[in-house]
């Protein structure tokens, strides 16, 4: 999955931007979300507006649908077997494999995906959204059921979203939920604010408020797991177990009969389920079994192990092609990318030049390598899209030439690759990666025939391999390209860019100068910056800041910095400001009066100190933990600094598209960016992959997840002759 980092908005910087995914969260509805205007009303009938296209031809059918218009009757004694990833637990916070089996099948949201990869209504009737674009309130069915008959109401979204948001509930995921964009959602999980200042509200039994820092595109991130109702009494009667079997209750068309933690799930029809009139709901299976997911799937679905399997290697899909597992082989839409990432080096070389790095893109032949390393689980493509994605018409990626390749390396003054230093590639693991040194390798080797150019490919271990392609520069890069995955949490506009845009969420990438990487470098890797323990005191020392007179330093830098920011701010167009001055949200001013007030309020040495170490953080590089705190106000005045127009105009751009309300608006932001990333070949898009699935005879309903969860989701609407 894309990660993209969950970092609180900024309040003035650029050098972070309102968030979706790892991240990656990212997102996107066949890339979109549903068409949302300012102050209007969506009926019931309302869904995506663009939906995904299923390939069919030599290489798979495309699945066979639920053909159903309206739910039909259960089949008594049906049965359907489906693998997928362990699941440790069904708590829906903790977002491991119970995303494929919560978002539609044992809980339903107030929108949820329908066979066509769309947003459609479920518990919603409804919603509007406020002039500012901030405010959703959403209208409730009166007729939805838990599984022990109570009624579905606005409370059990509340309740099931602050006990999330609870800063006990430690381990939950806000990044991927809804809950990343609500007001005042990571302020109060972190115990700085009071409950009444989160944005979510129950207007009455079936109306829910939902306000976001940003206008931002809400309805892709309310079919997710971490967005599910949870069951009010059942909660507050089992408040740390009510997801266990024995406690689960149901909102889904299935409820949990039976489920080991990374072992079986089964699951069995709710009776009390009362779907969307005149939509369809669900199949008509009475059991679904989910099994983890083995090494061997096909071997497994032949020995009858199970119904539907995923296929997984390329000899197993030649294999199927072949035997007679054809007419049982199928195909359907991933929304994921493979592509070349800049890697960020902390050293000069002549890859830093824009010219060689064009040279690298235009020199790649993706077709050969499709074929032969792939065999055909992927296609080639020189932008960031899949057949179908909305903004794949206007992406303009460097076309391949390797005639052209020739003439802008020679240019460059560096005719046949003399002169140029070894290209570090990295890549990943096989246990994650498993293709990933077959395409190093021909990738290497295409560059040395057409360039001239030496490659050498370096393996990082999984923690080493994330860090490098989410986490800004890392130490000892040198100076080449990740064979990075550039995939789609969900469904939004944040999507549109298909992880091109990942760079951006940290300081120092791209066409930043050696010493802004050199700086990220080392603001990450120590758990104070000893540079701003000598300038404002030791954080570490327990009695530091227990006199006012150590805060002088301090107050000093912040009084400056914020000074600065202001000043800078002002001096931004006008349709940056809602990102830099962000509508409720206190003033860097107003946040450093009240750390001060919280001291001058302290009554002990311990409270006095505390209070020092928020301000430390506020103001220096690091939080505890050793982490880059990137909207530290020492950071935002050094990057708005040393950072180019177009860096910060691609920022912004950012910003504009990641918080869009519908695909429409957001998709010119989002291809400028794409467009600029491959134009400078910092980012080089190879091949975007695709999915193939068995299934046995009798059986529709089928859906491959396309999202970067992977496996199979909707199982809801299987369905058995």
């Amino acid at each position: 999955m894309i990660k993209k980092k969950a970092i609180p908005v900024l309040i003035l910087s650029l050098a972070l931007v309102s968030m979706s995914a790892c991240s990656n969260g990212n997102s996107s509805n066949t890339a979109s979300s549903s068409n949302v205007k300012s102050s209007s009303t969506n009926s019931s009938s309302s869904s995506a507006d663009s939906k995904s296209t299923a390939t069919t031809g030599e290489d798979g059918q495309t699945a066979p649908k639920n053909e159903n218009a309206s739910d039909p009757q259960i089949k008594a004694g049906s049965k359907v077997t489906v693998f997928n990833p362990k699941m440790p637990t069904l708590d829906p916070t903790q977002w491991q494999g119970q995303i494929l089996v919560e978002q539609g099948t044992l809980l339903e949201g107030l929108y949820g995906y329908n066979q066509d990869n769309e947003i459609v209504p479920k518990l919603a009737t409804g919603y509007k959204v406020s002039d500012d674009g901030l405010t959703w309130t959403f209208t409730l069915r009166q007729d939805a059921k838990w599984s022990n008959g109570d009624p579905v109401t606005a409370n059990d979204f509340y309740n099931a979203y602050m006990y999330q948001l609870d800063p006990k509930n430690t381990t939950a995921q806000l990044w991927l939920s809804v809950l990343n964009n609500v007001k005042n959602s990571y302020a109060y999980h972190a115990g700085s604010v009071e409950k009444d200042k989160v944005g979510l509200k129950v207007v009455d039994d079936y109306t829910f408020e939902i306000t976001t820092t940003l206008p931002h595109a809400i309805l892709g991130e309310l079919v997710l797991a971490g967005a599910m109702p949870i069951n009010s009494k059942v909660l507050k009667e089992h408040p740390t177990d009510w997801f266990e079997p024995k406690n689960f209750v149901s909102n889904g068309p299935y409820m949990v009969k039976s489920f080991t933690p990374n072992g079986e799930l089964v699951m069995v029809v709710n009776p009390n389920y009362v779907g969307v009139k005149d939509q369809l709901n669900r199949g008509n299976v009475e059991t679904i079994v989910v099994e983890p997911a083995t090494t061997v799937p096909v071997e497994n679905y032949m020995a009858g192990k199970t119904d539907v399997a995923l296929v997984q290697s390329t000899s197993d899909l030649q294999y199927a092609k072949k035997g007679d597992l054809k007419s049982q082989l199928y195909t359907a839409p991933n929304y994921s990318i493979r592509y070349l990432e800049w890697s960020n080096p902390v050293t000069e070389s002549p890859y830093d030049k824009k010219e060689v790095r064009q040279a690298i893109a235009k020199a790649l032949q993706r077709s050969p390598i499709v074929d032969s390393v792939l065999n055909g689980m992927g296609g080639a493509t020189n932008t960031f899209s899949t057949p179908g994605w909305p903004t794949e018409k206007d992406l303009k990626g460097l076309p391949e030439s390797v005639e052209e390749a020739k003439q802008l390396l020679k240019d460059a003054g560096y005719e046949n690759g003399k002169g140029l230093p070894k290209l570090m590639l990295y890549i990943g693991v096989k246990q994650v990666d498993a293709q990933g040194e077959q395409i190093a390798l021909a990738l290497g080797q295409e560059l040395q025939q057409n360039l001239g150019i030496q490659t050498e490919i370096k393996q990082l271990n999984e923690t080493q391999f994330n860090a490098y392609q989410y986490n800004g520069p890392q130490a000892g890069a040198e100076p080449g390209f990740i064979l990075a995955s550039g995939a789609t949490n969900w469904s939004e506009p944040g999507s549109l860019d298909m992880g091109a845009t990942q760079q951006l969420y940290s300081l120092g990438t791209l066409d930043a100068p050696l010493e802004a990487t050199q700086k990220f470098i080392d603001w990450s890797k120590e758990v104070y910056y000893k540079p701003a323990i000598e300038q404002y005191g030791d954080p570490n020392n327990a009695s530091a800041g227990v006199e006012w007179s150590d805060w002088a330093a301090l107050e000093q830098a912040a009084k400056a910095d914020i000074a600065y920011l202001d000043e800078w701010t002002a001096k931004q167009p006008a349709e940056w400001q809602p990102y830099l001055k962000q509508p409720g949200v206190p003033t860097p001013a107003e946040q450093w009066q009240q750390i001060v007030d919280t001291w001058k309020k302290a009554k002990t040495k311990d409270e006095k100190h505390a209070a020092f170490v928020t301000a430390w953080t506020f103001v220096a590089p690091n939080a505890p933990g050793g982490k880059l705190n990137q909207n530290a106000l020492d950071v935002q005045v050094y990057y708005n600094q040393y950072s180019s127009e177009q860096l910060l105009n691609l920022r912004m751009w950012q910003a504009e598209f990641v918080n869009g309300l519908t695909v429409d608006e957001a998709a010119p932001n989002a291809v400028k960016v794409v467009n600029s990333l491959m134009e400078d070949a910092y980012a080089i898009p190879l091949f975007y992959q695709k999915q193939f699935f068995l299934v046995k005879p009798g059986i529709t309903g089928v859906q491959s997840n396309p999202w970067a969860w992977g496996n199979f989701y909707g199982l809801h609407f299987l369905n058995v002759e």
